[in-house]
């Protein structure tokens, strides 16, 4: 495993050399977690201040929960769908959708928000692990729809092709991810020349083994995040910062 030094001692070095990797790399691969939409307003989960302090996800966001009483947890969704759709991307958004113009073709970016702010940024060589909460999916055939506007939106919406009663296009707890999600995530990190992993815990399986593929696999690895986390003794540079001040740091402010 690779220990990073500006992690631990704040070698300016070590930054400059994951600027420099970063600037030349022609293959990157990019994770990201809900620290990166923290700094839009969107709380991330498990923190001391987070989604499910308030909330029991057994409740809510579980295939049984959902089956048991689907007005309620769609009612929680139609109010988590309008806050997310209030928020706008961040500065930290921006700056990965600036990369992914640079890097081009082999810029490769995994999410596990659903809160669409990714793409709202312009970010387009994505693949959104636990889906969107714009989004509905059929509970017949299985499409994929966009959801009404959210001052607009009474739920539960109805699938446009076949009629059927849709659910929210998220993965919950103990579900699979859509198919050829992680496939594709786990192609790019195992490509990669640099993977950056931002605002993730590198707890929740499977995404968080990508960053430790990469490393594997001859990647240089930076993390940006404040805590410490299971990812940041395989990393060749951790950053202790937040998502927007750790990708200003890394691209040095750049438009």
């Amino acid at each position: 495993m690779k220990f990073g030094v500006y992690a631990y001692t704040g070698s300016m070095s070590n930054l400059n050399t994951a600027q420099a990797r970063l600037a030349r790399a022609r293959r990157v691969a990019v994770l990201t977690g809900a620290g990166i939409s923290q700094p839009s307003g969107i709380p991330t989960f498990r923190d001391a201040a987070g989604l499910w302090k308030d909330f029991d996800l057994e409740e809510y966001a579980t295939p049984s929960a959902y089956a048991r009483n689907p007005k309620k947890v769609w009612e929680w969704y139609a109010w988590r769908y309008q806050n997310v759709m209030q928020a706008q991307p961040n500065r930290a958004h921006v700056l990965l959708a600036v990369l992914e113009q640079r890097v081009g073709e082999g810029f490769f970016l995994a999410t596990q928000n659903v809160d669409s702010l990714h793409s709202r940024a312009g970010s387009i060589r994505l693949v959104e692990l636990h889906g969107n909460i714009a989004r509905g999916r059929c509970e017949r055939c299985g499409e994929r729809f966009p959801l009404p506007d959210p001052t607009q939106f009474v739920p539960p919406p109805y699938c446009p092709g076949c009629g059927a009663r849709g659910r929210p296009d998220v993965v919950w707890f103990g579900e699979l991810l859509p198919p050829g999600a992680y496939e594709q995530a786990e192609r790019a990190f195992t490509q990669a020349e640099v993977a950056l992993v931002v605002g993730t815990s590198a707890e929740v399986e499977p995404a968080a083994s990508l960053g430790r593929l990469a490393s594997l696999n001859g990647a240089y690895l930076i993390e940006i995040n404040p805590n410490p986390t299971p990812l940041s003794s395989w990393a060749d540079c951790s950053l202790r910062m937040g998502a927007v001040e750790g990708m200003e740091a890394l691209m040095g402010g750049s438009d």
